[in-house]
């Protein structure tokens, strides 16, 4: 698993393009004696294991990997496994993630011959989790979980010591939005802004003064956070433009701030743009809600990696907080219970954190095998649908 991680990490892909990743695994599954299936769009795979004399109806215990990469230049210059794709590099995870479900799907087609299987398992590989609003809906919309009566999942935390995860019950991860702000005005000389829109003026105030109205107007308890990323206007020192933009994000810690932001920020562009007297359009795309974990899937999780690790009294469990990224595995809460846990992946002696979606994340490969066990841990003896 550690040199199929290293290969996915040679030649990451990005979301729907994962054509090459999806054709190994179907390969190494497909040897195995399992029959995956592709999805639709030609990228992403789900494979069942079911024993024989299952009822039907009897609900699955799903796993869930996420196969796509970023769009970063991969730093680590002094890495064998160094991406060989320009600006395209596994800087989450993922290549872990999937290589934690593919060495689950050995293990499990191992006991499934030799009837040691008690309950049906899908295993999903999902593309696009870093496409918003996530290829999670391209799952289900497949019927990745039509039956599925709990699921589970890890993501690599470089916080975290490896032979540890980190467990929260309830939201771990948040809602996550992006939009684009655009201004409009006649444009004009620099040197009469009093008979025309100074756009710059505008869309300077909006970038400035949006989020803490935003934050003002909502419950201080939802978290609500609005961050740009890109501000652009104008293309000459003397000329007033006639277009700008702002492009960012919205994260909330609750629900009921993601269903209440874009209505709020319509209101308060609305009476923004008017002072300066813009023309303003949003283009407000959903992303995903927060990932909420629920409690007795923490409960399996925690049984499954102490019974296995944690035999000598070693702390194998930690605590972990709300994070305000996003993560596409909450569409999958909306269909099943389920938790996503943090997996270790930083090796003991290391004190600096490599940190996610930067170009030298790297991981500690034992990981791999941490997940792969508490994985089988759950789907052979504590998992419960």
């Amino acid at each position: 698993m550690i040199a199929f991680r290293r290969d996915l990490h040679r030649h990451p892909e990005l979301g729907r393009q994962e054509f090459r990743t999806t054709s190994l695994l179907r390969e190494r599954l497909t040897a195995a004696g399992l029959a995956p299936r592709v999805l639709p769009g030609g990228t992403g795979l789900i494979v069942d294991l079911v024993p024989s004399g299952t009822k039907s109806g009897t609900p699955l215990l799903a796993f869930r990997a996420d196969i796509d990469a970023l769009p970063i230049a991969d730093a680590k210059t002094e890495a064998p496994y160094r991406s060989t794709v320009p600006g395209c590099a596994h800087a989450c995870g993922h290549d872990v993630h999937t290589s934690v479900v593919l060495g689950t799907a050995l293990v499990l087609a191992d006991a499934l011959r030799e009837g040691r299987l008690r309950q049906p398992v899908r295993l999903l590989f999902q593309p696009a989790e870093e496409v918003m609003p996530g290829g999670a809906l391209d799952v289900i919309a497949a019927g990745g979980m039509d039956g599925v009566g709990r699921i589970f999942a890890v993501h690599c935390d470089p916080k975290v010591v490896v032979g540890r995860i980190g467990l929260r019950t309830g939201a771990i991860t948040s809602a996550c939005d992006a939009l684009t702000l655009s201004l409009d005005g006649p444009g004009g000389h620099t040197a009469r802004p009093h008979l025309t829109t100074d756009l710059v003026t505008a869309i300077g105030r909006l970038a400035a003064d949006l989020p803490g109205a935003l934050a003002r107007r909502m419950d201080p308890r939802w978290g609500v956070s609005l961050v740009w990323g890109r501000i652009e206007a104008g293309s000459a020192p003397n000329v007033i433009p006639q277009h700008a933009e702002l492009e960012g994000t919205v994260r909330c810690l609750e629900l009921a701030g993601w269903r209440e932001a874009p209505d709020a920020l319509h209101e308060l562009i609305d009476s923004m743009a008017e002072t300066h007297r813009a023309k303003w359009s949003l283009d407000y795309k959903r992303g995903v809600p927060p990932v909420v974990n629920e409690a007795e899937s923490i409960a399996q999780f925690e049984m499954a990696m102490t019974s296995f690790f944690g035999a000598e009294g070693e702390e194998v469990v930690e605590p972990t907080e709300q994070s305000l990224g996003g993560e596409d595995f909450s569409w999958y809460l909306e269909h099943a219970p389920g938790a996503l846990a943090r997996l270790g992946v930083r090796a003991p002696h290391e004190t600096a954190v490599r940190d996610l979606h930067q170009g030298r994340f790297d991981v500690d490969e034992r990981a791999i095998a941490v997940g792969v066990e508490l994985f089988s841990s759950l789907a052979l003896e504590h998992g419960r649908v």
